[in-house]
């Protein structure tokens, strides 16, 4: 009879552990006892923590993390600091006159992924010096539940008017219509500076410093 060439390997031990019984009493029965220890415990830590919140001595939840007491943050009156290249929600940066840089170039729903911008573009009225030289958003809409938060519209944008530097994160909303960001609240939103401007600097037609260069007055 042949011998197995790769002999048997010994069991593993185990690590269980024999639990001795144990009759069970009226009172572990009833789970009162326990069910007033485990509420001794909870208002303990409740009237410990509401204490420090009425002192101010509550531990900061950020950079406190873990220090013992309540180190939950309280959203909205608590907000976890972003970083400074997070990616929030778009606002449309402002010229001085209020008016949307945007150009209406449609580079930003073309580079978009997600393919969750619109633009309608119209032309500037007669008398307006911008008319035949550039053209502005009649509508202007961002599907945020489609948005991937990847920044290729800022990054494709050639005026810097489409920004995702608010520091606001999408909150929870009762309807998906409350997701579609148009133009009058991506114009409202301001930047975490507060300014509803860029500081990129950008030649307007009729100022001094614009080259001059139309679709009028063009040198070739």
């Amino acid at each position: 009879m042949a011998t197995s060439t790769f002999p048997k390997k010994p069991p593993s031990p185990t690590n269980a552990y024999v639990v001795a019984h144990v009759d069970p009493t009226a009172s572990t029965q009833a789970y009162l006892p326990e069910i007033f220890k485990g509420l001794g415990v909870a208002m303990k830590h409740f009237f410990k923590n509401t204490k420090e919140m009425v002192r101010g001595e509550r531990p900061d939840p950020v950079l406190e993390s873990i220090a013992q007491g309540v180190t939950t943050i309280s959203y909205p009156e608590q907000k976890r600091p972003y970083p400074e290249r997070f990616r929030g929600l778009h606002r449309l940066t402002q010229r001085d006159d209020g008016s949307p840089r945007c150009v209406a170039c449609l580079c930003c729903s073309t580079a978009c992924p997600a393919q969750c911008i619109f633009i309608e573009a119209g032309e500037y009225p007669e008398g307006d010096p911008r008319r035949g030289y550039e053209r502005h958003p009649v509508k202007f809409v961002i599907d945020e539940l489609r948005c991937i938060f990847c920044g290729y519209c800022v990054e494709a944008c050639p005026c810097d008017a489409i920004r995702m530097d608010t520091g606001l994160h999408a909150v929870p909303y009762d309807s998906r219509e409350q997701f579609i960001y148009r133009k009058d609240l991506l114009l409202a939103a301001a930047g975490r500076d507060g300014s509803h401007e860029t500081a990129n600097p950008r030649h307007e037609p009729g100022d001094a410093s614009h080259p001059g260069v139309t679709r009028q007055h063009m040198t070739h």
